[in-house]
């Protein structure tokens, strides 16, 4: 695969993006040969995420989960984070690679990345007297990988955190770039870090388990990474049935954040545009009705031009995602604005006017607000 340049108009110094003619416009064009089919069998996969000092490499295995024990270091106290919507025996096989471990399921849901189960893990990270050469391996989706890479960044000012993925959205997205969190007063992740794993370990095999909402939610995803960098995975979700091409779908997924990652890894500016239809998806969030990937499809909706929400329509129905919703105008407002993107009366926030690239704007809390009164989900909009 050959990247083109980026765009980051906002960027300076010696490790500045080169700058192309539009202005607080960012752009990324994925060349993909027309013949790449990507079947992950017996073989794992290794993409190098490289960020200096910072640097991990992801693992993708099929069936592999019985090796984690070569490619982490696990010969320590290892706490085990899971929650009790993930098999049992995913964490056990895990549990069995470490010398001496220690478990914690947590209840399942968002309601978990929360200042009481924080609290929770840093305590009992305190009884299993985990010291700084030890690890927290989380086993689970994007709620259990947040909380526990937040634990690892705070307990002793940080140690080591291990993220293995068992969703279609960890897999996808939230398992690498670094970002942990928790939630307060429903504002989603507003406490939180930049605290890269020192390993992550994606095996697909383990999707097959996941309810069809739990796949949807997770593909909403990566239908955002198609919009804003590869014109044609979105095409393939638009023409082709996704978990046929689910192998695929991970890899170009991954391929993608690293890019962005590697280039802006604490969101200074490039890796915004992967915040995409999360804005106004987190404010719809923080109802408490949908799943994250639910709310970030319908967060994409109003960010798009006429012509690609039309095509974002037919491929939302196709997987059953909502493309409408009756919320609160004032609780999602509320959350949005005390979004990490505001700045006094603005906010910056990404836009799609052509499918695989992506364009910052910056717009007033006036604009929003208007837009939400405009928005309701439907496609006249």
């Amino acid at each position: 695969m050959e990247l083109v340049d980026v765009v980051d108009s906002k960027s300076t110094g010696s490790n500045a993006v080169p700058v192309r003619v539009r202005p607080a416009a960012y752009k990324i064009i994925f060349l993909f040969d027309k013949k790449i089919v990507i079947k992950i069998k017996d073989k794992s996969l290794k993409l190098h995420i490289n960020l200096g000092k910072n640097s991990y490499d992801v693992f993708v295995q099929r069936g592999g989960l019985n090796e984690v024990g070569k490619l982490f270091n696990l010969n320590r106290k290892v706490l085990i984070v899971t929650d009790d919507g993930v098999p049992s025996q995913y964490a056990k096989i895990v549990a069995e690679q470490c010398s001496d471990s220690v478990c914690v399921t947590l209840p399942q849901g968002e309601g978990t990345k929360s200042f009481f189960y924080f609290e929770l893990l840093c305590k009992k990270c305190l009884e299993a007297q985990l010291t700084r050469k030890d690890c927290i391996v989380a086993v689970g989706g994007g709620v259990v990988g947040d909380l526990a890479g937040f634990t690892a960044a705070s307990y002793m000012r940080g140690i080591d955190f291990y993220n293995i993925p068992t969703t279609v959205l960890s897999q996808v997205d939230s398992s690498i770039g670094g970002k942990v969190a928790i939630n307060l007063d429903n504002i989603k992740n507003i406490v939180g870090a930049f605290y890269q794993p020192r390993g992550v370990f994606i095996d697909p095999e383990i999707l097959k388990t996941l309810s069809l909402r739990q796949i949807s939610n997770g593909l909403a995803e990566t239908i955002k990474m198609g919009l804003i960098c590869d014109e044609k995975l979105f095409y393939l979700f638009e023409k082709e049935n996704p978990m046929d091409y689910i192998d695929e779908i991970i890899w170009r997924s991954l391929k993608a954040k690293q890019f962005v990652v590697q280039k802006d890894e604490y969101e200074n500016g490039l890796r915004r545009i992967l915040n995409f239809g999360h804005t106004i998806g987190h404010g719809i969030e923080s109802c408490g009705q949908l799943y994250h990937g639910e709310c970030v499809a319908l967060g994409m909706i109003p960010m798009c031009t006429p012509s690609i929400r039309k095509r974002l329509f037919s491929v939302l129905k196709k997987f059953n995602l909502p493309t409408q919703f009756n919320f609160d105008k004032d609780v999602v407002l509320k959350a949005i604005f005390h979004d990490k993107k505001l700045d006094k009366d603005s906010i910056n926030m990404i836009f799609v006017e052509e499918i695989g690239k992506a364009v910052q704007k910056t717009i007033k809390k006036s604009e929003l607000y208007r837009l939400l009164e405009k928005y309701n989900c439907s496609e006249d909009i």
